[in-house]
């Protein structure tokens, strides 16, 4: 592939073979590939740091991942093998110092406790049995028999995992993500998908408005100025794609709109207080799950790794309120909620709030991509090459290794090595 002569950018004339669009792991991973490939390619973020949706957060001075914190079905998973080529150590713990259930901010009686307990598994169980393949359901259909009260309690737990509602989520889709063994990044998840970026041409803070691929090639927009190349592989999260934050022209092709459509993005959130000065007697790792609501689940893993950090999870419509209302408005509910299960004395010990929402993040629009009912083909859809130089990549069409770092890799990987076979 011959090396196209690109417009000025910050005064220096470029070129690029690749114009890859995020420097997330999908982004990194793509950049890899082609350089191994013999390929120039040129990565434009547009955050002023490299990770995406992998981000270890050190706003409060405690590192914690604010983003995507295990390396999912470690057995197959690629980041296994980049954190021991990198010298980055890799855990199975999972730092647990007991799990305690409250409604209401006030401990559970145990046999809601044991109804919950029934209720949970229920999906899993279910399909393991179910008959998909002549139609699709959503996870709220498959649990339909279970009556109103149990059924939201069943898939209450999808709103920490996926972070989406139940009806808003394919069963088929669902049924096909991989399992496995998790890892955990002790120095940061984060951290360690930034190192791996190391040495690559990333250009920060570039977030890209246009991208025209009615020419030869394509030329991508920036506020520093326009790229051209042979091909670009897109690597933004789906739910920035389907803003419309950046402007195609010609537009996308029909099929590839349709794709998104049907694909929307999870709210799953994190929230960090940080807590000096006061443990309460509480045993560091411990998580508190606060589920006298299942529309409103929040668990709180107290003071992790001994951190003095208290990190909320919640997920679904209930963490896209909470973003939409900001830090403050966060701060106040979590520590309410805290103050019925610790007392009020938290409210002194919590010094500062870490909040970053992907949900309204102008650069993430959500967690991650979750298949809507009926819809589950949408990820094949997308990642179909458009016009022969545009391509789709990242968790969205990493079919069973979707939702997570690892999958986000393998479809960089694939996606670059579909470019690279293109001849000059």
């Amino acid at each position: 592939m011959a090396a196209s002569l690109a417009l000025p950018v910050n005064g220096h004339a470029a070129e690029a073979d690749v114009i890859v669009i995020g420097a997330g792991a999908a982004g990194i991973a793509a950049a890899h590939e082609l350089r191994a490939a013999g390929r120039r390619a040129i990565v434009l973020e547009a955050r002023d740091r490299v990770g995406g949706r992998a981000f270890t957060d050190t706003a409060l001075g405690t590192p914690y991942d604010a983003g995507a914190m295990f390396i999912h079905w470690a057995e197959r998973n690629p980041w296994v093998q980049i954190a021991r080529d990198l010298g980055v150590a890799t855990s199975d713990e999972s730092w647990g110092g007991g799990f305690r259930v409250f409604a209401g901010g006030q401990p559970m009686a145990e046999a809601d406790r044991q109804r919950r307990r029934g209720a949970f598994g229920q999906i899993d169980r279910r399909l393991e049995t179910v008959d998909l393949t002549k139609r699709d359901v959503s996870i709220r259909d498959l649990l339909g028999d279970l009556g109103p009260d149990l059924a939201p309690i069943a898939s209450s737990g999808l709103l920490l995992s996926i972070g989406e509602e139940s009806e808003r989520i394919s069963a088929r889709d669902y049924q096909r993500l991989w399992a496995g063994e998790d890892l955990v990044v002790p120095s940061g998840y984060g951290h360690l998908v930034a190192r791996h970026g190391a040495g690559l041409d990333i250009r920060l803070s570039q977030p890209v408005s246009e991208i025209r691929w009615d020419g030869p090639g394509v030329s991508v927009t920036t506020p520093s100025g326009t790229l051209r190349a042979q091909a670009c592989i897109i690597t933004v999260p789906v739910g920035v794609l389907k803003a419309g934050s950046i402007r195609f022209t010609p537009a996308l092709p029909a099929r590839t709109r349709d794709a998104l459509d049907g694909i929307g993005m999870g709210a799953l959130t994190k929230i960090a207080l940080k807590v000096e000065g006061e443990r309460f007697g509480i045993t560091p790792g411990t998580s508190f799950l606060e589920a006298g609501s299942p529309k409103r689940l929040m668990n709180f893993d107290l003071f992790p790794e001994g951190k003095d950090l208290i990190v909320a999870f919640c997920g679904g419509d209930h963490a896209r309120e909470l973003s939409a209302a900001g830090p403050e408005a966060a701060r106040d509910h979590l520590t309410t909620l805290l103050s019925s299960m610790i007392g009020s004395d938290i409210r002194k010990a919590v010094t500062g709030i870490s909040f970053p929402a992907w949900w309204t993040d102008p650069f993430s629009r959500g967690s991650y991509s979750v298949c809507l009912p009926g819809r589950e083909a949408a990820r094949e859809q997308l990642a179909e090459p458009i016009g022969g130089r545009l391509f789709i990549a990242g968790e969205a069409t990493a079919g069973g290794g979707a939702m997570t770092v690892g999958g986000a890799t393998l479809a960089g990987r694939a996606a670059a090595a579909a470019v690279a076979r293109i001849k000059a």
